[in-house]
Parts: C-alpha cells; structure tokens; sequence
C-alpha cells in the first residue's frame, strides 16, 4: 500500500471519512416581507414563535435577523400582559 492509497477514506477524498454537515443559510421571513414592524395583536404570528411551553423560538430556530428577532420579542411580550398568549402553558399531569 501507498501512502496515498492510506491517506484516502471510503469516500475517496483525502483526509477520509466523514462529510461534514453543512446547514443551508436561513433567510428572515420578516425581511422576505419587508416588515417594518411587528404588532403584538397579530396573535397568529406570534403563535407560531412561541414554543409549547411558552417560551420564544431563538433565532437559531426560526431564522429570524436580530433586528426583528428584537421586535419580536417585544410584541410577544406586550401580548402576554394584554392576555392575547399565556406566559406559560399549563401542565397536564
């Protein structure tokens, strides 16, 4: 065998082995719509951030930009002092 021969993996490239993983970029849906703010009266909208728990879908989940991941948060808070989403969903045992 030669070293070359050694160096190449099962899938013929050197190095050998394993295919790294490469995530696609996620475009901000907001940008895509080109808003210029977010209401906290959409409730639909802020449903669909808003994990099970309660909790707001980081960025990393959503795709969301920092500017409008930040206004955002700001809507899904107002909303929950108005009572249009709960701070925290109810366990069921």
């Amino acid at each position: 065998m030669t070293d070359d021969e050694r160096s190449e993996g099962p899938s013929g490239g050197p190095g050998g082995g394993r295919r790294r993983f490469v995530r696609r970029p996620r475009l901000c849906a907001f940008c895509a719509e080109r808003v210029k703010s977010i209401d906290y009266k959409q409730s639909e909208l802020m449903k669909r951030q808003v994990t099970e728990l309660g909790k707001i879908r980081s960025r990393r989940e959503t795709g969301t930009c920092a500017k409008h991941q930040r206004m955002l948060a700001k809507a899904v808070k107002r909303a929950r002092h108005l009572a249009l989403l709960p701070f925290k969903a109810d366990r069921i045992r």
